[in-house]
C-alpha cells in the first residue's frame, strides 16, 4: 500500500514539474510515424484489375476496378464517343484517395450500347490546403448495353462452387460455344476462404474479366465458403449489391429474379465459427422480405418465379442450413408457387423434378474437381423456360424446361 503511494506522488510531482516548467509532451514522433504519401512512377502507378460491371439496370450500371496506389478515379464513356464523365461521389465528396473504384453511371438510356474508359492519377501529396496529383493513365473498358423494360427474353451464364480453382471460369466457358448471355451469377463458393484482396483479384476478377466481365455483369451470390477467413467481412466492399444486401430480386425479361443468401451450413454456435456468425435471424430476415417481394406488384406481369441460392432447400442432406432453408423459404415457394431453384453446394450435380416434396424443380450444378464441374445455360422468353447443364468435358449432363 505504501509503495502505491509513493507511486501515485510521483506521478502528481512529475505533473507539477510540467505544470510549473510548461514542459508539453511532444507529438512530433507520432506525425513523423505516418508514412508519406509514395510518389509512384508512371511504371509503378497501374490498375490492378480490368473494369467489371455490377448491377445493370435499364437506366445505370456501376463500374468497379483497383488501381495499386491511392488516387482520384473517374469514367468516361458514351454511346459515340467519351463526352461525359463519372465519379463516384457521396456525401458532398468525390470520392478519391482510395484504391478500390465503385463508379455508378446513371441517366442512361435502356436499351442501349455504351462504350467506356477508365482514368486515374494518383494522389502524392494530401495536405489540408494543397493536394498534388501525379501523371494521368488510362485503360480502355468494354461495350456494354443496358437491358429495356419491353425486353421479352433472357439469358444467363451460372456458375457454382469453383472454389480457388480459377482455371475453371475459362474451361467451363469454352463450352458454352455460342450461347448469347446477358449476364453471369456466380451462385456461390467461388473461394474455400476469405484471405485478402488479391485472392479476389486473381480467383475471380481476372479471369470473369478476361472472359466475359468488362462487358457483361456478374452477380456475386454468397455461399458458405464466402462467409469464413479474416477477410469475409470486407468481401461485400468489392460488390455491387441492390440496397447493398446479399439478398435482392429484380425483373430482366419474363423473370422475376429472387437471390437469396443461404448462410451456412451448420448451427450458429458450431465450434468451427466461434461464436462469430449468427445465420439463423438473418434466413429468418431474408424470409420476412421474400414474402413481400413475391407480393410486389412490380412483379406481377413476370411469367416466371426463379430462386437463385447457394445451398438448396432439398437434396443436400440434412445439415442445418439445407433444414433451415427448407423450413423459412420453401413454404414461400409453394405457396407464391415459384418455377425453378437453381443452387449448388452438394457438389453433386442433377436436375430434381417436381416430387412430392417440392412441386418445382431443383437444379443442383457440380464442382469443384475436374469431372463434375459443370456451368448452366439459362434461357427463357414468352414461350418457355430452358436449362442446360454442361460439364467439364462439354457433356451435356441435365437438362429441363417449362413451356
Amino acid at each position: 500500500m505504501k509503495k502505491d503511494q509513493n507511486t501515485r506522488r510521483e506521478f502528481l510531482g512529475n505533473l507539477s514539474k510540467v505544470a510549473l516548467t510548461g514542459a508539453v509532451v511532444p507529438l512530433t514522433s507520432a506525425v513523423e510515424a505516418k508514412p508519406a504519401y509514395p510518389n509512384p512512377t508512371p511504371e509503378e502507378f497501374r490498375f490492378l484489375t480490368a473494369p467489371y460491371l455490377q448491377a445493370l439496370g435499364e437506366n445505370e450500371v456501376s463500374i468497379m476496378f483497383i488501381t495499386s496506389h491511392n488516387a482520384y478515379s473517374w469514367v468516361e464513356y458514351g454511346e459515340d464517343d467519351f463526352n461525359q464523365k463519372a465519379t463516384a461521389e457521396s456525401e458532398g465528396f468525390v470520392d478519391a484517395n482510395n484504391t478500390l473504384n465503385s463508379i455508378r453511371l446513371t441517366g442512361l438510356k435502356e436499351g442501349t450500347s455504351y462504350q467506356y474508359r477508365l482514368r486515374s492519377k494518383p494522389i502524392v501529396q494530401f495536405d489540408p490546403y494543397k493536394l498534388v496529383f501525379g501523371d494521368v493513365i488510362d485503360l480502355k473498358g468494354g461495350v456494354f448495353r443496358t437491358p429495356s423494360n419491353g425486353d421479352d427474353k433472357v439469358s444467363c451464364l451460372i456458375f457454382n462452387d469453383i472454389h480457388d480453382r480459377p482455371y475453371s471460369f475459362g474451361e467451363l466457358f469454352e463450352h458454352c460455344g455460342d450461347f448469347e448471355f446477358d449476364f453471369v451469377a456466380l451462385n456461390g463458393d467461388m473461394f474455400d476462404y476469405q484471405t485478402d484482396e488479391q485472392q479476389i483479384i486473381d480467383h475471380l476478377v481476372d479471369p470473369c474479366t478476361q472472359l466475359f466481365a468488362s462487358d457483361k455483369p456478374f452477380i456475386m451470390i454468397r455461399g458458405n465458403h464466402e462467409t469464413r477467413g479474416k477477410y469475409a467481412r470486407q468481401f461485400k466492399d468489392y460488390f455491387t449489391f441492390q440496397d447493398s444486401a446479399y439478398y435482392l430480386s429484380f425483373k430482366r425479361g419474363p423473370v422475376h429474379w429472387i437471390v437469396l443468401d443461404s448462410g451456412e451450413d451448420k448451427e450458429d454456435d458450431h465450434p468451427e465459427y466461434s461464436g462469430m456468425v449468427s445465420f439463423d435471424p438473418f434466413r429468418e430476415q431474408q424470409a420476412i422480405w421474400l414474402e413481400q417481394e413475391l407480393q410486389n406488384p412490380a412483379f406481377k406481369d413476370c411469367k416466371y418465379k426463379l430462386v437463385l441460392m447457394h445451398i438448396p432447400p432439398f437434396h443436400s442432406g440434412d445439415w442445418h442450413g439445407t433444414t433451415h432453408c427448407r423450413k423459412l423459404f420453401h413454404p414461400l415457394f409453394e405457396k407464391y408457387k415459384v418455377d425453378m431453384v437453381i443452387s449448388g453446394h452438394t457438389h453433386r450435380y442433377g436436375v430434381h423434378k417436381p416430387s412430392e416434396e417440392h412441386s418445382y424443380p431443383v437444379i443442383i450444378g457440380g464442382g469443384p474437381k475436374t469431372g463434375s464441374r459443370t456451368v448452366i445455360q439459362f434461357y427463357a422468353d414468352a414461350n418457355a423456360l430452358k436449362v442446360k447443364m454442361v460439364r467439364d468435358d462439354g457433356e451435356v449432363v441435365g437438362v429441363y424446361a417449362i413451356s
